[in-house]
């Protein structure tokens, strides 16, 4: 892809200003998370520098600087343990750090053995509730917390390993059928999207984000055949995700999206009304569903999946109304998120079209973050900004590829 200067011009600027964390981490206006913490912590920070440093435009003793801060409490192994936290956070960094001198060779080795014993006790007791005949927590599969997390280690730092077939395995059993008479998908949850029994969710819920659903499944997977690794049944699981989403695709050819989620009610009914149109953001917009369907089809060989995807992340990025949806800066939640995804898909497929309105949302972005108090967490503030931007700067993210995290490559 086609170097975006200003892009470089701002990340340089967003690094510098997070160069210290004694200064930029006890300024953060939300308070500290936990340092081990990819999403909110000093972790998240690190990968930053990590990338910048790996590329020639940031220095390795920032990099280690932010290491420090993120190792300066005991790391979790415990259940809650994820690719967002503990162990295999600091894992998934260090991987980003270790390059071709294999630097923090002994401290990796021994997060990436915790890293396999988390998974391998989360398949368990996904194991355990498939035979059981019950429904999932998002928890249990999500990329943030879960499983489909854990397999985006796994694929990118290790794909020949038996632990990444057996979480591909997982995965695959993840969208098999339940033993039930309901006309609901297995990854079918019986909480709301917030994780919790609330009235207006009395039936669950179905969730197709890629921070809390199967939008994330489906792109993993879709990596993993697009890399040459094969588990039985994998293509068919793909296909049954796509078949669902497939059937609650809204808008038309020209300008199709996909709902974050819906209801029992709306599963029933079979009719989602436009104004549950999600923001065009990673979590739950198209910024997340659009690259998973752009995976997809490039797994199962369907030019029209693909053609539907790019319209519709084009749609969005020259609709100044779906643009306003999102003033944020960041990944999760703001237009960073959408900024990346459109890079990462014109950049798969060569785009002419996603390519061209790149540089206008890169402006609109470098001038959001010079009117925003930066918190400098990765998945919601200036750590993620400065990545997406220091990417389009450049025009490429080698491998590993620091949006791992995302399930977006």
């Amino acid at each position: 892809m086609k170097p975006i200067p200003q892009a470089l011009t701002a990340a340089d600027a967003l690094a510098s200003a997070l160069a210290d964390p004694r200064t930029a981490w006890a300024a953060a206006p939300g308070g500290r998370a936990w340092p081990q913490s990819l999403a909110g912590g000093a972790a998240g920070v690190a990968l930053l520098h990590v990338v910048r440093a790996n590329t020639g435009h940031g220095s390795w003793r920032t990099a280690h600087a932010w290491l420090s801060q993120a190792v300066s409490q005991d790391l979790t192994a415990a259940p809650n343990a994820s690719l967002y936290l503990g162990a295999p956070a600091l894992a998934f960094v260090l991987h980003a750090a270790a390059g071709s001198e294999r630097r923090y060779r002994t401290a990796l080795e021994k997060l990436n053995d915790a890293t396999i014993t988390v998974t391998r006790r989360r398949l368990a007791a996904a194991h355990a509730r498939i035979d059981r005949g019950e429904r999932p927590a998002m928890k249990e599969f999500d990329v943030i917390r879960g499983l489909t997390g854990l397999c985006a280690y796994h694929l990118a730092h290790q794909p020949h390993h038996e632990i990444t077939a057996d979480v591909l395995a997982y995965l695959v059993r993840l969208t098999t059928p339940l033993p039930t008479t309901e006309a609901l998908p297995p990854w079918w949850s019986d909480v709301s999207p917030n994780g919790q029994h609330t009235p207006d969710f009395p039936g669950g819920h179905g969730n197709f984000g890629l921070a809390h659903g199967i939008g994330s499944t489906l792109a993993l997977m879709s990596l993993a055949l697009l890399r040459g690794l094969r588990v039985p049944e994998m293509h068919e699981a793909v296909a049954r995700i796509c078949e669902w989403t497939d059937r609650w695709r809204q808008g038309d050819e020209t300008n199709p999206w996909w709902p974050g989620f819906i209801s029992r009610e709306q599963a029933t009914n079979g009719h989602i009304h436009p104004d549950l149109r999600p923001r065009p953001s990673w979590c739950y917009g198209i910024s997340g569903t659009a690259r998973a369907q752009q995976l997809a089809g490039l797994a199962l060989n369907e030019p029209v999946r693909i053609q539907l995807a790019e319209n519709g992340i084009l749609a969005v990025l020259r609709d100044p109304h779906q643009l306003d949806l999102l003033p944020e800066i960041g990944l999760c939640h703001g237009m960073a998120g959408l900024l990346h995804a459109a890079w990462r898909m014109a950049a798969e497929t060569g785009s002419p079209e996603i390519t061209a309105e790149l540089p206008l949302l890169t402006q609109r972005l470098i001038v959001a973050l010079d009117q925003n108090d930066l918190d400098p967490e990765l998945l919601d503030g200036a750590a993620g900004a400065a990545l997406v931007l220091h990417t389009l700067g450049t025009g490429s993210a080698p491998a590993p590829h620091w949006d791992t995290f995302l399930a977006t490559a």
